[in-house]
Order: C-alpha cells, then sequence, then structure tokens
C-alpha cells in the first residue's frame, strides 16, 4: 500500500464493520485502547478487529504498548493497549468524514460528530 492511503485502499472496501471501529476509536482519540473494549465498542468480534488493529499498526496509524504489571489489582496478565497516533487521527478523521458522505452509512453515522 505504498503508493495509496488506508483511506483511499478501503475506499471500495469500506465496510461497516470498519466505520465501526474508526467510530469507537475516535470517541476518545487521545486515550488508551484495549482490544477487548474497542470490540465491544465497536459491535465487532475479535476476529474482525485484530486484524484492522494489525493493518493501522503497520501503517503508523496506531502505536501499542502493554499495562504496566504493577497497576494491575486483579489477578490477570497485562492487556495490550492500543492508541492513536497523528497520521492515524487525520486518517480516521477523513475516514469517517467520507463516511457521512456515503449512504450506506447513514443510519450508522446518526448522532456521530
Amino acid at each position: 500500500m505504498s503508493s495509496t492511503t488506508y483511506v483511499e485502499y478501503w475506499a471500495l472496501r469500506r465496510t461497516h464493520a470498519l466505520v465501526q471501529v474508526a467510530m469507537a476509536l475516535m470517541t476518545d482519540p487521545a486515550d488508551h485502547h484495549w482490544g477487548y473494549d474497542t470490540a465491544k465498542r465497536a459491535g465487532v468480534r475479535s476476529g474482525v478487529l485484530y486484524p484492522m488493529l494489525t493493518r493501522m499498526l503497520d501503517e503508523g496509524w496506531l502505536t501499542d504498548g502493554w499495562e504496566d504489571p504493577a497497576e494491575i489489582k486483579e489477578k490477570r496478565p497485562p492487556r495490550r493497549y492500543y492508541e492513536l497516533t497523528d497520521k492515524g487521527r487525520t486518517e480516521l478523521g477523513a475516514l469517517l468524514a467520507d463516511a457521512q458522505t456515503d449512504v450506506r452509512f447513514g443510519k450508522l453515522m446518526e448522532g456521530f460528530a
């Protein structure tokens, strides 16, 4: 995908799932996003979400890291988090702006600013 942006690449492949994930990430673009919470917020299965997150990482839209084990109060392993980069905020913003004018996503985009 070196000669096109992610938005251009997905222009024909834009799906409800992609738009839902973009909306979930852009609801709070400065926050850490946990995979499980993002899947629930977006209403998509993990098998749909994680390939998208991997592609967004590869494109430089996200960075990732691991929760500090010292801050975990429950007995569980550290969780991986994702953060939007400036490029990610720009590209997802453009994707959502395009989705707002696409009749396929009219109902989905209602109320999203």
